[in-house]
């Protein structure tokens, strides 16, 4: 395995690390995308783990920080956030192509990353896979009973909410706090952009962790969210129920660097793997 730092994009304003496995496949390269405002090693060094994961296995790599995040600058362009980031992902895409030969890339996104993974492999016919973690969903009749009904029949919420409200002093008005968050889709246009996708024969995972109960806390509410689209053989659901939204426990890495390396092989399997 080898990895190398670059500065590239039309403005050389992006910063990434490229990793090539000792055998290059020319098959599919993998990019990382940031979560958040994390730069490009992710949550807990959760991109390098990975990436080097997939290099050992015989996959290009490149982990990188989009505009403005990380290491990398603002491109000069006056373009809107969301097309920036597509813009972003392109260049990512010359530069692995350039690296490694690689045609066909797989973009890999947590949170944000999610969803910025979502809006680039729907622009551009290059993204063969994605995986999303902690992506897009939204809260259903479901999700609501499946919260709410417990703690409805439970003697120890009851008594914390009442110990609680006894004990408060009135409420005073918080100042209002800066927060970076990504603007979500409407879910009909999420299911519509993900039925081209799949149309155009991407496979695409979610990954769902314990972490985001507050909008996703069961698997079969992924078929309450997306309906008929849970049948597709290119589309596939996970709820990590007992894991952080950031996998900082070594247990719950390990078992999701498992299931992104099953994923990539069912998927996306090396004629020359790597050494």
């Amino acid at each position: 395995m080898h990895e190398q730092a670059f500065r590239f994009g039309q403005a050389r304003h992006l910063v990434g690390v490229v990793g090539l496995p000792a055998v290059i496949d020319h098959g599919v390269g993998v990019i990382f995308l940031n979560a958040g405002m994390v730069y490009r090693v992710g949550p807990f060094r959760l991109h390098v783990e990975l990436a080097r994961r997939l290099n050992a296995l015989g996959y290009p790599t490149l982990r990188f920080d989009l505009s403005t995040i990380g290491d990398s600058g603002a491109s000069g362009q006056r373009l809107s956030r969301p097309d920036q980031v597509v813009a972003d992902v392109r260049d990512a895409m010359e530069l692995l192509k350039q690296q490694s030969g690689c045609g066909r890339f797989v973009l890999f996104g947590l949170c944000s990353g999610a969803q910025n993974a979502h809006a680039a492999a729907h622009a551009d016919p290059r993204v063969a896979g994605a995986l999303f973690l902690d992506g897009y969903g939204h809260r259903t009749l479901g999700q609501r009973v499946r919260h709410y009904l417990p703690r409805l029949f439970s003697p120890t919420v009851w008594r914390h909410r009442l110990t609680r409200r006894h004990a408060e002093a009135p409420a005073t008005p918080r100042a209002n706090e800066p927060a970076f968050v990504v603007e979500p889709l409407p879910p009909a246009i999420v299911r519509e952009q993900l039925t081209d996708m799949l149309t155009r024969g991407l496979k695409l995972d979610f990954v769902y962790s314990g972490g985001v109960a507050r909008y996703f806390n069961d698997i079969r509410q992924f078929r309450e969210c997306f309906g008929r689209l849970a049948d597709h053989p290119g589309i596939s659901a996970s709820h990590f129920k007992e894991t952080d939204h950031t996998y900082v426990l070594s247990g719950d890495r390990q078992k999701l660097l498992d299931h992104v390396e099953q994923w990539m092989g069912r998927h996306f399997p090396l004629t020359r793997p790597g050494t």
